[in-house]
């Protein structure tokens, strides 16, 4: 009934052949993660699963090899192609949201729009399996949720396609806004814009090694041996552990703006985006304003290390002058998600104690396809998963309801 958890130890940082080959090292099976990453209507390329030890520290290196195709892509173009993949859906959504945090990054550095911004070194195919095959491989080992410690990054000068740049780059510390980072004295680049785009994109929370029940862990090597740093990243895979009573709670933060221009279009529009920057949760509720103008309060839940980004998200959608906040704490009920067949179509289903409900994007698509009522469709979806689940040696509990027609 618990999440999975990944959570990465970035002591020397995290680049995107760190936080493959951790989860690869972890156990992600390799041929699992090449059948999704053989969707991908790109070049030429191979990936192998390297031994190697890191300060003493057995690790495995994810390494790609390409054809250099000497395309430079836009975001367009690579979310296109993650698009046109058909991959499983956290998978395409991981990688779509890391490539979409690179393109607003990359569009405020470059002053261009963030769809037409041209992708250099993160554009290359090589980059591309980094970022997908880490999406992969967290789908191969069942991950719910991603979060991260602290983040390491080096100091001096690194070359890029652009010459020279400080290090870390200025996309990396734009990746890290709102992510708690340290430096050391070591002139290598320890985060890149790969890693820190996947941190940025993907971790909910940051900090010390979250409650859980460890289940397997692993070490992503860097490319390089460094004589006073273990250059790899950890990662470590377990259950989520409920909470003991209230306890301290998990500290959001609410967003909010008040507008009063924005079509019904627009607000829609902006709660998916939101919800797409990462906010837990979007919603709009309507209000008069000065004046007895109509109007709706944009609103998002988010986790205070998500909170710039969703707000720059908020400002570029509604175009609004201003948002506010306040610091909240919630208490959410550990949850997962199951698959059930209804008339031989797969349905997911939530599943928190006490409760099940179908998911309605996937009970409206089987109601569509099979000509059934929507009701029809979660309530046999439901059901399929209280009987897979009852015990083999009672009859079913129907509440006292009598029994339930087909």
């Amino acid at each position: 009934m618990s999440a999975r958890l990944a959570w990465y130890h970035c002591w020397a940082g995290l680049a995107g052949d760190m936080a493959l080959g951790a989860l690869l090292d972890a156990g992600a099976d390799l041929d699992a993660v090449r059948s999704l990453l053989d969707r991908l209507p790109i070049g030429t390329w191979s990936l192998q699963q390297e031994a190697v030890q890191r300060g003493g520290i057995a690790a495995s290196r994810a390494v790609v090899d390409s054809v250099d195709d000497s395309v430079v892509r836009t975001h367009a173009h690579i979310a296109g192609i993650i698009e046109e993949a058909r991959l499983p859906e956290r998978v395409r959504d991981r990688a779509l949201a890391t490539f979409a945090v690179l393109a607003e990054v990359e569009g405020r550095l470059h002053n261009r729009s963030p769809a037409q911004v041209h992708f250099h070194e993160v554009g290359g195919v090589d980059a591309i399996v980094d970022i997908v095959g880490t999406c992969a491989a967290l789908e191969v080992l069942d991950v719910d949720e991603v979060r991260s410690s602290s983040v390491a990054t080096g100091t001096g000068m690194v070359r890029t396609s652009h010459g020279l740049l400080p290090n870390p780059s200025p996309a990396s510390v734009e990746l890290l806004r709102g992510i708690p980072t340290y430096g050391r004295d070591a002139s290598v680049e320890l985060t890149t814009p790969t890693g820190a785009a996947l941190l940025a994109a993907l971790s909910t929370g940051f900090g010390p090694l979250p409650p859980m029940t460890v289940e397997r862990t692993g070490f992503g090597a860097g490319s390089r041996e460094m004589d006073d740093l273990p250059n790899c990243a950890q990662v470590v895979i377990g259950t989520a552990l409920p909470a003991e009573g209230p306890g301290d709670g998990q500290p959001v933060v609410l967003l909010e703006t008040n507008l009063d221009d924005a079509t019904g279009e627009m607000l829609a529009h902006a709660v998916s985006a939101l919800l797409g920057a990462g906010a837990l949760d979007a919603w709009i509720t309507p209000v008069v304003m000065k004046k007895g103008r109509p109007a709706h309060v944009l609103s998002a839940l988010v986790d205070p290390a998500r909170r710039d980004v969703v707000i720059s998200v908020m400002r570029a959608e509604t175009g609004t002058l201003g948002v506010r906040g306040q610091l909240l704490t919630r208490w959410p009920v550990p949850r997962s998600t199951e698959e059930v067949e209804v008339d031989g179509l797969a349905v997911r289903v939530k599943v928190s104690p006490g409760r099940v409900k179908a998911e309605h994007d996937d009970a409206a698509r089987v109601a569509t396809l099979r000509g059934l009522p929507l009701r029809e469709v979660a309530r046999r979806a439901e059901e399929a998963w209280h009987s897979r689940h009852r015990p083999d040696d009672g009859p079913p509990d129907d509440g006292g309801q009598g029994p339930v027609a087909s």
